[in-house]
């Protein structure tokens, strides 16, 4: 199925660490509608999750927390390990996400943004996103401001953090397949001084280039 939107969405994504949701925020003070996959993705994952049946079902009560909800760390550790597992999970979450951001975009639209910033951290690794967006904005960083950052952040250690980093694509891919990027090594005046100008460079594309084709 093809479908039309009459909206112009810029696909965000970065390496972990490298700081989405903060070029997020920016775009959202400016006035762009944020539509985050990974914020999704742990409201269907919830106790209440429209997934959950799903991944009960699928993998048995050794991935559900106390609360009903996912357990996120052993759900993690089964599917670095079991490549079988990723793609089941990944059959559940990933139609429902896709269903979730479809109208959550859409709704940012028609109520006045003037784009959206589709923030999906996997977006280069989907393989699919492209045909669903107008743009591709990378946030860039050193692989060491990584790991520094998810360190202080979630507590992990420097080898957790490179594991998960292993898994995603590499800095060059990323790059290789953005329209746009932004370095965000530096502090972030920096950063922001690059978001305001991505915005209005985007307001422009927005004004000039209304049909974005969506592929399902």
């Amino acid at each position: 199925m093809t479908e039309t939107n009459s909206g112009f969405i810029v696909g965000l994504t970065g390496g972990i660490g490298s700081g989405k949701s903060a070029a997020a925020d920016m775009f959202a003070e400016l006035g762009a509608a944020v539509v985050d996959a990974d914020r999704i993705a742990h409201e269907l994952t919830a106790s209440d999750g429209a997934a959950m049946a799903a991944i009960r079902s699928a993998f048995g009560a050794g991935v559900i927390a106390a609360d009903g909800a996912l357990d996120r760390l052993a759900m993690r550790r089964l599917a670095f390990s079991d490549a079988a597992a990723k793609s089941r999970l990944e059959g559940i979450l990933h139609p429902l996400i896709r269903a979730q951001t479809e109208r959550r975009c859409a709704a940012g639209l028609a109520g006045g943004a003037p784009y959206v910033v589709l923030m999906v951290p996997l977006l280069i690794e989907s393989g699919t996103y492209r045909s669903r967006v107008a743009r591709i904005l990378v946030v860039d960083c050193a692989e060491a401001t990584q790991v520094r950052r998810v360190m202080a952040r979630n507590g992990m250690s420097s080898e957790e953090v490179e594991r998960i980093m292993a898994s995603q694509a590499t800095r060059a891919q990323r790059k290789q397949a953005a329209d746009d990027v932004v370095d965000n090594d530096a502090d972030l005046d920096s950063l922001r001084s690059q978001i305001e100008a991505l915005h209005r460079k985007y307001l422009e594309l927005a004004q000039n280039n209304g049909q974005v084709e969506i592929s399902a």
